[in-house]
């Protein structure tokens, strides 16, 4: 580490002799990643070798014209994909024109995309990244010089950077009394992931979720309740955040806890453990269960709070699933055990009204075109209780024991019946959470029990419908993930002749 810092050093103690050469004008910036270039056909050749991102074979994939190009610049700078989805997809995600719209300009949209492959100076003509010396006049050669020398002051930069980290980490790790709480190797999130996890940096999304008794209580009771089943035993507390499970385990009597997030929360889980003195039980570690190594080869409990809104929205699902695969012994103990996701109708059309038909007359204008828009996402939000019309139904039944990655791709058919006279409104999701111990607890986030921070998930109809009490109305629901956001879900329901779409993202 010291040669390398002392190499960037030297770099810039020669800097003089390259401000001479070093040009101004914008840069480009690379499509996945903050590098930045001077020239397009660099950026290029970064995309093919650092992100396997070969925008000739893409073209040639799809047959793509200069509009086909702007539209998935656009769709990249959007939506922040990870290129392997692009690369690997079967269809052009950005075939829609809405990313066609004028954005915010930049080098990508200027660059001649009908010359790409054709012209001499184009990446794909390189030799292992470099270029034919007869191919270049001597100012395209001090062009690349430039690029590349601005490249190495960037990367020294961030070298110094991460050597000033480590030297915190340092001093971080030495008030432990093990050093088992810093992650084994590094990885890296991109994307939506990175997005996801970001938005459980913050202590706003772990005081509501702490503030919900029902949530919090309830793992609460079924831990310390059944302090038995945890006397002595190993806990993987899959998604930590700031601890609160890993607390209840070690207070229950387990003998070791390890609890993993790849939020940056989980420092301050890391001086919570240390201020309630379960140091020397609850060992904390940052990163993703799938890329990180535990230090124990078995677990005999797994405890996580991975539900979502619409029980399945997030796809944190996954990661439980991994963790049971990976590291549960046989015969373990997983909390919770099981769940079910619901649906019912209900009937608020003073709600409808304001969410709805509130477009029908803004201001005197009619603005009817934007219900396709509002209705096509599905709405978080509690639900009175006395708007329910219909008996609930079950959706899906989900054993954690047993259940796969493909749990959030399903289809139900449903028959609603009515409980009451009233115009049906908006079909309504919850699901209900099961820990099966000697001393059971459940809990339900419907609209009927108390309140939670999940909440309900509402899918308002466009065309609302007319029930008597005892009336049935059949249809059907299918559940997948984005293709565009695997965290997110689509939603499809049908009820007779109309079909429904929606989005949870």
């Amino acid at each position: 580490m010291d040669d390398e810092d002392n190499t960037c050093r030297d770099g810039d103690d020669d800097s003089d002799e390259w401000d001479e050469m070093e040009v101004t004008g914008e840069q480009t910036t690379c499509l996945f990643c903050p590098l930045q270039f001077l020239t397009i056909a660099v950026a290029l050749d970064h995309c093919r070798a650092e992100h396997n991102f070969d925008l000739l074979e893409l073209k040639n994939k799809y047959n793509m014209d200069c509009y086909s190009y702007i539209k998935m610049i656009n769709y990249i700078r959007m939506q922040r994909p990870d290129p392997k989805i692009l690369t690997e997809s079967s269809v052009a995600l950005w075939d829609d024109d809405v990313y066609l719209k004028a954005g915010e300009m930049e080098s990508w949209l200027m660059y001649d995309f009908e010359d790409l492959g054709s012209a001499p100076s184009t990446p794909h003509y390189a030799i292992d990244g470099k270029t034919p010396i007869s191919n270049l006049n001597f100012s395209d050669l001090q062009r690349q010089i430039e690029d590349l020398t601005l490249q190495l002051k960037h990367k020294c930069t961030l070298l110094e950077l991460a050597v000033k980290d480590i030297e915190k980490m340092k001093k971080i790790t030495r008030t432990f009394v093990e050093s088992r709480d810093v992650p084994e190797k590094p990885f890296h999130v991109t994307g939506y992931d990175s997005d996801y996890f970001h938005s459980y940096s913050h202590f706003g999304i772990h005081h509501e979720m702490l503030n919900d008794r029902v949530r919090t209580e309830s793992y609460r009771d079924a831990i310390l309740n059944n302090s038995d089943s945890f006397k002595d035993k190993i806990v993987l507390d899959v998604g930590c955040g700031t601890g609160i499970l890993s607390l209840f385990s070690a207070k229950a009597g387990a003998s070791k806890v390890i609890g993993i997030d790849q939020s940056e929360v989980v420092y301050k889980a890391m001086d919570i453990i240390r201020e309630n003195n379960y140091y020397d039980t609850i060992h904390l570690m940052k990163g993703r269960i799938e890329d990180t190594n535990l230090p124990v080869e078995k677990v005999d409990i797994i405890v996580s709070e991975w539900m979502g809104y619409f029980l399945l929205f997030e796809g944190m699902l996954d990661s439980f699933i991994h963790a049971r695969d990976r590291y549960l012994a046989p015969g373990g103990l997983l909390l919770p055990n099981r769940c079910n996701l619901n649906l019912i109708g209900c009937s608020d059309p003073e709600r409808y009204d304001k969410v709805i038909n509130f477009w029908d007359n803004v201001y005197g204008f009619s603005m009817k075109c934007m219900k396709s828009e509002v209705i096509s996402e599905a709405f978080v939000e509690t639900v009175p209780g006395e708007s329910v019309m219909t008996d609930p139904i079950t959706l899906k039944e989900i054993d954690l024991a047993s259940c796969t990655v493909d749990t959030c791709d399903f289809s139900s058919a449903f028959a609603l019946k009515a409980t009451k006279d009233a115009v049906l409104t908006c079909l309504v999701g919850y699901f209900d959470t099961f820990f099966d111990l000697p001393k059971s607890v459940h809990f339900s986030t419907g609209p009927e029990a108390p309140k939670t921070h999940w909440q309900q998930s509402v899918f308002y109809l466009k065309e609302t419908i007319n029930m008597s009490a005892g009336d049935v109305i059949e249809g059907s629901l299918v559940c997948s993930r984005l293709k565009k956001n695997a965290r997110g879900l689509s939603v499809t329901i049908t009820l007779g002749k109309n079909k429904y779409h929606y989005n949870l993202d």
